[in-house]
């Protein structure tokens, strides 16, 4: 039982971070909680309780006895629409997510099973390359096309919107919001705002639908649990957009580690699965450059996502790294 067992805290580098964890009732609320929905399973806790204590999440990892470790997961106001969209996605594509054990949606709360090995961990090992990454992004990538029929849904759940209408008032608000740019960086952006609606107008022409963009899709957040097979997992910081934002992220990731020359590759293997739909690699290349110059707005919002109290002067500077590389793509311009 949990009275019976030892937590570790971990609170990285956000010793003063403020989350629902230092309040006493909600702590017992919560882990009594995931203590009833694993009893209402036949699972039983064993051994200690780890706590990873962040601005944007609460993480608490429960061994189980006779089986793998769950997961409670607790999200702020701003991203509480997680669980219900994961228990969405286990119903929606199931063969691409995470199910979870339970889900509270009215509080934010989800108990989520082991996922296997995670991807970084099977790089680090060197278990896997390049290619892995170019499957990892084909499989994403159908998922997305087979989640363009519940976009509507995803709205009524609470994810929000970040299609290319609404990016330009993401533009606007992260602009002006932001404490860390400095007076040439908000020249050169609001400089930049005519060519942004410019390259809105023609995302949104492309006429490739909407679907659910992850928005920070790198190795720490899918599960690699056998070769050639993958799960995606974290939705907290997802938004409904054009889909081929979501490339702006793995292409950073990819590039960091096998550099440039493997990014031909990680889009034609992205972009595989869109042609189905009769539409042209070319064309589909130009998409996707638009999309990951302006994969970077959608960030912006989601670093605001945070517990009540909290601050995150590192999210600031995060933001604007983002804004700074507005405009900018890993990826030769499509056209050329």
């Amino acid at each position: 039982m949990r009275h019976e067992t030892s937590t570790v805290v971990d609170r990285g580098s956000y010793q003063d971070t403020v989350t629902p964890w230092e309040q006493q009732e909600w702590r017992e609320t919560a882990l009594g909680w995931a203590e009833e929905q694993l009893a209402a399973r036949g699972l039983r806790p064993a051994g200690r309780w780890g706590v990873r204590l962040r601005p944007w999440s609460v993480l608490v990892r429960i061994a189980v006895r006779d089986g793998a470790d769950v997961w409670f997961k607790a999200n702020p106001p701003g991203s509480a629409f997680e669980g219900a969209l994961t228990a969405a996605l286990a119903g929606w594509v199931p063969e691409h997510v995470l199910e979870p054990l339970a889900v509270d949606a009215g509080r934010g709360w989800a108990l989520l099973p082991h996922g296997g090995d995670l991807f970084r961990d099977v790089l680090e090992r060197g278990d896997a390359d390049v290619r892995a990454w170019e499957e990892a992004l084909r499989q994403y990538a159908r998922m997305q096309r087979a989640l363009i029929p519940y976009a509507a849904e995803m709205d009524r759940l609470g994810v929000p919107d970040a299609r290319a209408a609404a990016l330009p008032g993401i533009f606007d608000t992260a602009l002006a919001q932001n404490t860390a740019l400095d007076p040439a960086d908000r020249t050169r952006l609001h400089a930049l705002r005519p060519r942004l609606l410019d390259w809105c107008a023609e995302l949104a022409a492309t006429g490739v639908p909407d679907s659910l963009d992850h928005c920070d899709l790198h190795d720490g957040q899918l599960f690699r649990p056998a070769p050639g097979r993958f799960t995606f997992f974290d939705w907290g910081d997802a938004h409904v957009s054009h889909p081929f934002c979501s490339f702006t992220v793995p292409a950073r990731r990819v590039r960091e580690r096998h550099g440039p020359e493997a990014l031909p590759g990680l889009r034609d293997a992205y972009l595989e699965p869109w042609t189905e739909d009769g539409r042209t690699l070319p064309e589909l290349r130009r998409a996707l450059t638009l999309a990951t110059r302006l994969g970077a707005l959608a960030p912006t919002r989601a670093w605001t996502r945070l517990f009540p109290g909290a601050s995150l002067p590192a999210g600031e500077a995060a933001c604007a790294e983002w804004l700074r590389g507005l405009g900018s793509t890993p990826l030769p311009d499509a056209r050329r």
